[in-house]
């Protein structure tokens, strides 16, 4: 495992996270969630990415259980605020003061833990003035209740205003969380650039765009059983791409490139989201521990350029790079 310095801080955290979105308290039984996090903690990763949000609180309870007993200072445990939780009350969701204050507690019971080390804004919350917002992240800051604060999904224009105030009121605003992978490339325009200027870096999540890279989900062929696309309702998430005959037909060119250089076309997706300077971290998530055994053997792959333009070439004309999505995908009021 390598590791790499998040931002301009002197933080530094596995260029692999463990996230368990979509999995801990929801796909897969708290054993198995269990056994995935010791097999990442054997690989080397020491980050662990969660939310709030996620199973509607389970997953941080999940991922608290599992990490009980490890050594606190050889970890990085990152969660998020801002998606509706608990009974979904005119409160229980956004970045006011109130939520963020009362979410943090919350969080770190569940964690087992009195401090995180990333408090991420889960999206952007346009019913809150930026400055209440980021004054209560502050406040956490100053609390001990977390060390640095990120944000996730937010626009090259949020970042530069959040980082702004954030050295305003004297706390570290150090990383933002986008979707990043070969087929979804919005961030490379605009959030990049900005976030190289102002010393924030990427922890990107679906590397693999949900197993889509993995090659599991072939043209013609029935959704493989246990799949997350053949999950009753995790598979909604994806359900645009796996029935994209072009786009799977478009994955099964990659598995040449990926032979060629010894790696599975998992292994293959996750690196190439490292290739990206600003990248600090690609968020792998599973359902087994071997499924993190393999992917973890993507952390110090270097691919040549010639490499990184074969693989432009096979996925032409499936390939999201519109930097307005950022936008246009965020909520525009706060979720209840």
């Amino acid at each position: 495992m390598e590791y790499r310095y998040l931002g301009n801080s002197g933080l530094k955290i596995s260029e692999i996270a463990y996230g368990n979105w979509l999995t801990h308290g929801s796909q897969v039984e708290a054993d198995a969630a269990t056994a995935c996090v010791q097999a990442a903690l054997d690989a080397g990763i020491s980050t662990f990415d969660t939310a709030d949000a996620y199973a509607n609180t389970r997953a941080e309870s999940v991922l608290g259980e599992a990490l009980k007993g490890e050594r606190r200072e050889s970890l990085e445990i990152l969660t998020k605020v801002y998606w509706p939780t608990g009974p979904r009350g005119h409160n229980d969701s956004g970045l006011s003061a109130k939520h963020i204050r009362e979410s943090i507690d919350a969080s770190l019971r569940r964690l087992q833990t009195d401090h995180v080390d990333v408090y991420q804004a889960h999206r952007f919350d346009t019913e809150t003035p930026l400055e209440e917002t980021m004054q209560a992240f502050a406040d956490v800051v100053r609390s001990g209740k977390a060390i640095y604060i990120g944000v996730s999904e937010w626009t090259a224009d949020q970042l530069r205003r959040g980082r702004a105030l954030a050295d305003e009121l004297g706390f570290r605003l150090i990383s933002n969380q986008p979707q990043y992978s070969m087929l979804h490339r919005v961030i490379e325009e605009e959030v990049v650039p900005v976030s190289r200027a102002i010393g924030l870096s990427q922890i990107v999540w679906s590397p693999i765009a949900q197993g889509v890279l993995t090659g599991k989900y072939r043209p013609g062929e029935q959704l493989p059983e246990g799949s997350r696309a053949a999950h009753q309702h995790v598979g909604q998430s994806i359900s645009g791409r796996v029935g994209d005959e072009g786009l799977l037909e478009a994955v099964q060119g990659l598995q040449p490139i990926a032979q060629d250089h010894g790696l599975t076309m998992a292994q293959l997706a996750v690196a190439w989201v490292l290739q990206n300077e600003n990248v600090s971290a690609a968020i792998i998530g599973a359902s087994r521990p071997e499924q993190v055994q393999e992917n973890v053997k993507a952390s110090g792959v270097r691919l040549e350029p010639d490499v990184m333009t074969r693989i432009d070439e096979v996925l032409a004309g499936h390939i999201d790079s519109d930097p307005g999505l950022t936008a246009a995908q965020a909520p525009q009021e706060r979720p209840s």
